[in-house]
């Protein structure tokens, strides 16, 4: 059995079928740990959704800030945005089914030693703590009046964690810190704006993964959502979101041994802006 951590999909479709198949993913043997945005910007959101979904126990997915938009979209919250491509999953016949399956997906998962998690972790959390904090916003998802939630869940305030923290405001730091972050100030103050890469920080922040003391440092994180980043491999941190769908790969790591396999963007999955 192995295990492949594969970086955002994004609705490229096509280039994640042909990981699939140089990896010889086999979902009755092996597994797949997802890191989120599975769907928007690329052409195929809705046969994502689908496979993914069919996988059943052999796909493990957190959500992305991506997953979350479709979901904010589909009960009319948020802003779209003209770069939009869920609509397919919104005019499918299965939405309902496909929603309900999206929203009940976790934060972030933890198991052998890895947290698997979209953007990252605060400097001030374990990954124990991270995991707790995690199912507190499924609570809200996966509640009955899980569309109040939505309605307060976006939004860059607060900028930073405290365990003072309650309601809305705390549901809301965990989600951008786990689905949205990229950079912080060592006292893990977040900043949404710069989405460069390493050499692009403005002065005073730090990518999160480097503030010095950061807690969850003695966990293997797994993490997407930072194209600009590039793929990286770290002792403590495999950052795998190489690109896509700017030009760039889909990256598959097996686990077990951390064998790195890609394949290039298919040229009609590249956008051009």
């Amino acid at each position: 059995m192995a295990t492949y951590a594969i970086g955002d999909i994004q609705g490229c479709f096509d280039s994640f079928s042909r990981l699939l198949e140089r990896c010889r993913f086999d979902p009755a043997a092996d597994r797949l740990w997802l890191v989120g945005d599975l769907v928007n910007r690329g052409p195929r959101s809705l046969e994502t959704l689908r496979f993914v979904r069919g996988c059943g126990k052999a796909a493990v997915t957190v959500l992305g800030n991506h997953d979350l938009s479709l979901l904010m979209a589909a009960k009319g919250f948020g802003k779209r945005h003209a770069s939009d491509t869920f609509d397919d999953v919104l005019l499918a016949p299965d939405c309902d089914e496909l929603l309900d399956w999206l929203r009940r997906q976790p934060l972030c998962h933890v198991e052998n030693g890895y947290c698997l998690v979209h953007a990252g972790l605060l400097p001030q959390w374990t990954v124990d703590k991270a995991r707790a904090l995690s199912a507190e916003v499924e609570a809200a998802l996966q509640a009955d009046n899980w569309t109040t939630f939505l309605a307060h869940m976006w939004g860059s305030e607060p900028a930073a964690w405290s365990d003072e923290l309650t309601g809305w405001e705390r549901l809301r730091v965990i989600v951008n810190a786990m689905t949205r972050m990229r950079f912080c100030t060592p006292q893990g103050v977040m900043d949404f704006r710069p989405k460069g890469g390493l050499a692009d920080a403005p002065d005073g922040l730090v990518p999160w993964f480097r503030v010095p003391g950061r807690r969850s440092a003695d966990r293997v994180l797994i993490t997407g959502h930072w194209s600009a980043l590039g793929l990286k491999v770290f002792p403590n941190l495999l950052a795998i979101d190489s690109g896509c769908l700017w030009g760039g790969s889909l990256t598959a790591i097996r686990l077990e041994d951390r064998e790195i396999l890609q394949v290039p963007c298919s040229t009609k999955e590249v956008r051009n802006w």
